[in-house]
């Protein structure tokens, strides 16, 4: 779960939170919801032993038209944005060694998140085994980063560098929307918490040690991310790391000079991997969309020689790029926070009122009702305080966005009219190629 969020968010958490103890605090904060959520969903995902995410307990909890929509911001909003942002991140961290002492022109990392894009797409369409390998070497380069920057850190701070850590409440930020930018950055980091009772299946005696993996596992994860941002504050000032153009480039130039090179080299291997995982995920919920209905049908196609969901990675892609082009990290963070908070909040929420409507239900794992109680609360907090205290219209334009998947429900999905059915008998070049279903293999997954 440990995520490239770690190398984005340092920066947006300080600014919204003003001094080195807020910003400590909201990281730890983070990892406490993080754990309350896996938890809900620990019990949603052994009552309800359905694939799909979210997708089957709106279902049950709800009604088809909240899962509809769910699908629906996946598909445009949540997975495209979250490819930009990890491509972004990897394009600032692969420029920014080139120009010391400013930000990299923006064309450039455009352009280099948009090449990012496009080689990942090529991987993820060529071959599944091929993506396989590069996740698995891109993910071990993350977990080597992280581990020579907090061990760097504790390094500095045993020869006495611990004066920005000194008063650490001093000018913090009290503002209501401000304090909700920045656990929106802050939880981007632990962004695949709702993923971890995928699980279930590998685990021995697993309703008793998914919860427990949960409770161990994300704390964990919380103690590496707040001694992290210590290392960065062992040598930046709170304002440095504020003008940093990447603050783990910054890190690396004052710690382990000559060998600085080290960092920007493995946070890109780190983002470039985060950016793999993302688009492969993507895709199979894209391709899973089309064959149930709710999107074009060429999006269930699949490559015949390569037997990967192609159209589905490719449209993807596209939009990822959409993205790219007009916005800049922090605003998509924020864009994709907000509705992906909106549906963890359903979610949750979908927990209790099935408490009460699906009770036949059997529930191997049971947490106390006070925990998605709790997890509604935040959610709620999350979605209305950047808008009350600072609104901008591109949460206008996201929530608008959302609810217009209703326009597409009801002809495409409620009545299962088809554009396409007029034209079925006409020869498809492109069919020649891809199909929605290869004469013998499935499909393959990791």
């Amino acid at each position: 779960m440990i995520g490239s969020g770690i190398f984005i968010s340092p920066k947006a958490v300080l600014e919204g939170t003003g001094a080195v103890g807020p910003c400590l605090c909201v990281w730890a904060a983070c990892g406490l919801l993080a754990t309350l959520g896996a938890l809900c969903y620990a019990e949603l995902g052994t009552m309800i032993t359905k694939s799909g995410g979210e997708y089957p307990y709106l279902m049950e909890g709800f009604g088809p038209v909240l899962a509809y929509l769910y699908s629906w911001t996946t598909i445009f909003v949540l997975k495209p944005s979250s490819f930009a942002i990890i491509a972004l991140s990897c394009a600032e961290y692969a420029s920014t060694p080139f120009y010391p002492g400013c930000s990299p022109p923006e064309i450039i990392s455009k352009c280099l998140a948009t090449a990012a894009v496009f080689l990942i797409v090529i991987v993820n369409c060529l071959s599944v085994k091929l993506a396989s390998y590069v996740q698995n070497f891109f993910t071990a380069a993350k977990l080597l980063i992280i581990i020579v920057i907090i061990v760097s850190g504790i390094f500095m701070l045993a020869q006495g560098n611990t004066q920005n850590l000194r008063d650490p409440f001093t000018g913090g930020e009290t503002s209501f929307g401000a304090i909700g930018l920045a656990f929106y950055n802050g939880l981007w980091a632990y962004d695949g918490w709702n993923q971890l009772n995928f699980i279930t299946e590998e685990l021995k005696n697993p309703y008793r040690n998914l919860p427990l993996a949960i409770i161990i596992g994300i704390p964990l994860v919380s103690v590496c991310y707040v001694l992290v941002n210590v290392a960065y504050f062992s040598v930046m000032t709170p304002t440095e790391l504020l003008q940093s153009p990447a603050v783990a480039v910054t890190f690396g130039d004052r710690v382990l000079y000559p060998l600085a090179w080290v960092v920007p080299l493995f946070v890109v291997f780190s983002t470039f991997g985060a950016a793999n995982g993302s688009c492969f995920t993507a895709g199979r919920l894209t391709y899973v969309a089309g064959r149930e209905g709710h999107m074009v049908k060429i999006l269930s196609y699949i490559s015949l020689k390569h037997y990967t969901p192609s159209p589905a990675l490719i449209f993807n892609g596209i939009l990822s790029i959409f993205y790219i082009i007009p916005a800049d990290i922090n605003t998509l963070i924020n864009y994709f926070s907000f509705a992906q908070w909106v549906f963890y909040g359903l979610t949750a929420l979908a927990l209790i009122v099935m408490r009460f409507t699906r009770k036949e239900l059997k529930r191997p794992v049971k947490v106390p009702i006070v925990i998605p109680a709790l997890v509604v609360i935040v959610s709620c907090y999350l979605v209305l305080a950047p808008i009350i205290d600072k609104p901008e219209i591109e949460y206008l334009y996201c929530t608008v966005f959302i609810l217009g998947g209703l326009i597409f429900y009801y002809p495409f999905v409620y009545r299962k009219f088809s554009w396409t059915r007029r034209i079925k008998s006409q020869r498809n070049p492109i069919k020649d190629k891809i199909t929605p279903r290869p004469p013998e293999k499935r499909i393959p997954s990791r």
